[in-house]
């Protein structure tokens, strides 16, 4: 190794950091966040720097630098655009054997400073020894993924357990096995779900009958998205990575459930109008029931659960099961298919609301306020429509909307197969009618602005990809 990796207790120790500008500044960040006294020497300092001075985050030493500001300092950093001095500071630092950083020169560097992805107190550092600094960086963009934001908090409540755990546990391996069970259970879940009481439950449940096979699983609803995998949020990635069993629609996509980890069972529990294969029942029966073997269980919807996705009703069974749950939220396809058609939902002169709105309309009277519905200067997004598209039409038509209105259908919405049928309310019927499913039903003036906003599939760097189809019908 070119430098021993250590990580260093800065807390109340001073450090020198000879420099005052924006380089600097980002150091002394570090360094306070460490818990550093820092004592700066600038001729000048940038706003940034001169701001933690204002405030008294760190002491102003001295406009220029003298070797004796050395001699009661942990470590010095060298931050200047000036050679002769950054050499001196390093040379000085030398003779008193105190570490030293001149920032980007390496060679007079007894200390480097890594790339660090921080879920303190749990903090990665990687280094490439000072020859590729931007390949350590893309890494730690790698990592910063990979690792959830919760990692610190388990941390620190798992620290606060350690004398317990010590105490019910004589070997050194049964404590292992309960951390390592802790780690990899429900506990994880449920601390980067949030629920730290819960978490400390599960700690003491795992405790009390770390063999027991029947505990309690954990439910987790998981918005996939509107399709493109890229739309899929980190914390669904992360979540669908520690399943043990994923239950899914047919509306998410196969690149988002290439996702899953390889090993979770999958089983599809998917509706298409018309045609429901797994009924309501079964699916909050499997929930359940996967929950209660002790598994931890993703419910995968296309879009986001809560937006005519049934995911309050299925949680509502689980909740009464006593079973404990999650929700991590997804791009809705009302969202993200306008988006990536070019149709904004809101606009300062076309549209100052928008509307979810179900196409699902009852036979019995299907409660909607047409005439509100109908009113101009507001959009409407409509899932589930394209069945009902001459009775959304009449009915606006026949409360005040004009059948000029400009609308959009948008089949497979942000995919690579999207299509976009652009025209009018009055042939809103024709326009759904062609549209391939799931599609998405926009009603309002801003569905005119897709002629000018379309960007998907529409630039040089896509053009080796299948472009998404337009059809207008005027």
């Amino acid at each position: 190794m070119d430098y021993l990796p250590i990580f260093a207790d800065l807390k109340q120790r001073p450090v020198l950091v000879v420099g005052g500008g924006e380089i600097a500044a980002r150091k002394i960040d570090l360094l306070l966040r460490a818990g550093a006294e820092v004592r700066v020497v600038s001729q000048s300092l940038s706003s940034e720097v001169e701001h933690l001075h204002q405030t008294a985050a760190i002491h102003w030493l001295a406009t220029a630098y003298h070797a004796d500001q050395l001699d009661d300092v942990f470590l010095v950093i060298a931050a200047t655009d000036d050679t002769v001095l950054n050499a001196q500071v390093y040379d000085d630092a030398n003779e008193r054997r105190v570490l030293a950083n001149v920032v980007d020169d390496q060679p007079k560097c007894s200390f480097i400073f890594p790339s660090i992805v921080d879920r303190s107190p749990i903090v990665v550092a990687i280094s490439s020894s000072g020859t590729a600094p931007v390949l350590a960086r893309m890494l730690r963009e790698k990592l910063e993924t990979l690792l959830p934001a919760s990692l610190g908090k388990m941390a620190e409540i798992a620290g606060s357990w350690r004398e317990r755990v010590k105490q019910r546990f004589n070997s050194m391996s049964a404590r292992r096995r309960f951390w390592e069970q802790a780690f990899d259970g429900n506990f994880a879940s449920l601390t980067a779900g949030g629920q730290f009481d819960e978490a400390e439950k599960s700690l003491q449940q795992l405790m009390d009958a770390p063999d027991d096979a029947t505990h309690r699983g954990l439910v987790t609803l998981v918005g996939a998205g509107p399709g493109d995998v890229g739309l899929l949020t980190l914390r669904g990635l992360q979540v669908m990575q520690q399943a043990d069993v994923v239950l899914y629609d047919y509306l998410v996509s196969d690149e988002v459930l290439d996702l899953v980890r390889r090993d979770a069972e999958k089983i599809c529990v998917g509706k298409r109008a018309g045609n429901h294969l797994v009924m309501q029942e079964e699916t909050n029966r499997l929930l359940v029931e996967l929950a209660s073997q002790g598994k931890k269980v993703v419910r995968l919807k296309g879009g986001d659960p809560f937006i005519f996705g049934r995911g309050g009703e299925e949680l509502e069974v689980v909740a009464a099961a006593g079973i404990p749950f999650q929700v991590v939220p997804g791009i809705t396809a009302a969202a993200g298919a306008t988006a990536y058609a070019g149709i904004p939902l809101t606009h300062r002169e076309r549209a100052q609301s928008v509307m979810f709105i179900t196409g699902q309309i009852r036979t019995d009277g299907d409660g909607l306020q047409w005439s509100e519905l109908a009113r101009g200067q507001q959009t409407l997004a409509i899932y589930m429509g394209a069945m009902k598209a001459a009775e959304i039409s009449h009915q606006l038509i026949s409360h005040g909307r004009s059948p000029e209105t400009p609308v959009a259908v948008i089949s497979r919405g942000t995919r690579h197969d999207q299509q976009v049928r652009v025209g009018t309310l009055q042939n809103l019927e024709q326009l759904a009618h062609q549209a391939p499913s799931p599609a998405l039903l926009v009603i309002g003036e801003v569905a005119e602005l897709h002629h000018k906003l379309a960007w998907f599939g529409h630039h040089p760097e896509t053009a080796g990809a299948q472009r998404p189809t337009v059809v207008n019908l005027a």
